[in-house]
């Protein structure tokens, strides 16, 4: 292994560059007149410029620490604590479990410590614990003179910028730009009856969730969110508080109609064909199908493929197949079974009972006389009721799987008792407690089940 040399760690944030003292060169200038006073000769410079301290994801930073478990460092030196990390947690995490663990010593040039000496590691965590503090009370700042901007009215700054506006630095201001006209078409298409997806497709947007969150913002109507409270902006609206709120209200209703559906197995089906969901659709007065997503062109995002050819069924077959399949478990008898499970675990109590009785016996004669055959029977003896307690170790949770299954299927029973007079939420909840997906593919159904009932 060659000679250790120093490491002269340099870390700049965007901000702190420009600073005095605090800029690549100056770190640099410092820390090398540190190794010439010192007289140490083979040293190399670390820079992460443009990067927190919050955090220890920065490239020469990892470079620093493979090189030190390599056995190439001996001194990391900084000119001040909190380049190195402004993490307390992070701190000591590079000291004690890095540096320290490899003979390094670390070197602050600001706070005159040197973890070699018994001061400089005392004076660590005190240090450590004061740059977490700093940072802290600097996030504590930032958020409080956010809270007070957006109070006065003002946008919060930083953030993506909604869509429709543009922000104005010098006023602090949102500004409604070309797109806010497009944000008044979709509340148009929306209150006019237009589905959410039909709206989306209308101004180009890909996914309906996209426009929903775009009808969603209050800031249209001329207030900030921030934290969950509501605050009268400085900004223009681009839409009335009475439009918004029509169109908020028009989402809930929309919503609890949606839920009010028969869909009894919404969310459930998935295509066996291509693999996509599967969906309910309104097929005259004759009822519901469910079909394959990947047929739908009107929702491209949820398709799987275009060649799909699964079969379209009917909603209430579908449904029928499901309750009977899942009511003929609960009527399924497992008593026998139960009972076979017993006998086994009897037979094979009986079976360890008497091993041990042979194993003892064995064990008394091999003190009497030390025998080779002796033994081996004892390897043989040992290694069967190894096989045994196995067993019984299986057997053991097979009874309590069967339990846990026929107190699911009494509970079943009670179900198919009175589905009839349950409501559909409850129902559903039914359902999705026991059922992690229904599978279709052309004439077949396969169902899942979340817990060993059947």
């Amino acid at each position: 292994m060659a000679d250790k040399k120093a490491a002269l760690y340099v870390r700049v944030s965007t901000d702190a560059q420009r600073e005095e003292g605090y800029s690549i060169d100056a770190q640099e200038e410092m820390l090398i007149g540190y190794c010439v006073s010192r007289g140490i000769k083979d040293y190399e410079v670390y820079i992460d410029g443009g990067f927190s301290g919050s955090n220890i994801n920065r490239p020469r930073l990892a470079e620093l620490i493979s090189d030190i478990e390599d056995g190439k460092i001996s001194h990391v030196i900084v000119y001040k604590l909190d380049r190195l990390s402004r993490s307390q947690k992070d701190t000591l995490y590079l000291i004690e479990d890095v540096l320290i663990p490899n003979g390094v010593s670390f070197v602050s040039l600001n706070e005159n410590m040197d973890t070699s000496t018994p001061i400089g590691r005392a004076m660590l965590g005190i240090m450590s614990a004061f740059a977490q503090l700093e940072r802290e009370t600097i996030k504590e700042r930032t958020r409080m003179g956010m809270k007070e901007r957006v109070k006065s009215g003002l946008w919060r700054g930083g953030g993506k910028i909604p869509f429709g506006y543009d922000y104005d630095s010098e006023k602090g201001i949102l500004v409604p730009n070309a797109d806010a006209e497009t944000v008044r078409q979709m509340y148009r298409l929306y209150l006019d009856g237009n589905s959410m997806m039909s709206v989306a497709r209308s101004v180009g947007l890909k996914y309906e969730r996209m426009a929903e969150q775009i009808l969603r913002r209050k800031t249209n109507c001329g207030y900030i969110v921030y934290n969950g409270n509501e605050y009268k902006g400085q900004h223009e609206a681009i839409v009335s508080e009475e439009i918004y709120n029509r169109a908020i209200r028009m989402m809930e209703e929309r919503s609890r109609a949606r839920y009010a559906e028969k869909n009894l197995l919404a969310g459930l089906i998935y295509c066996g064909v291509c693999g996509a969901k599967m969906r309910y659709q309104k097929w005259g007065k004759a009822g519901y199908k469910i079909y394959c997503y990947s047929q739908d062109k009107g929702k491209p995002h949820l398709s799987h493929g275009e060649k799909c050819n699964n079969y379209k069924i009917w909603a209430d077959e579908l449904e029928d197949a499901v309750k009977n399949d899942l009511f003929t478990i609960a009527d399924k008898d497992i008593e026998d079974e139960r009972e076979e499970r017993k006998d086994a675990s009897e037979f094979i109590d009986g079976q360890i009972s008497r091993l041990n009785k042979r194993l003892k016996n064995l064990y008394n004669l091999y003190s009497d006389s030390e025998d080779d055959a002796l033994t081996e029977a004892i390897g043989e003896i040992k290694k069967e009721l190894d096989r045994a307690k196995k067993r019984k170790a299986e057997l053991d949770r097979e009874k309590h799987e069967l339990s846990s299954i026929m107190e699911i299927r009494s509970g079943l029973k009670n179900v198919s008792d009175t589905w009839d007079y349950m409501t559909l939420k409850e129902k559903q909840n039914v359902l999705r407690s026991l059922i992690e997906k229904i599978v279709v593919t052309y004439d077949k159904t396969d169902i899942y089940y979340k817990l060993p009932i059947e």
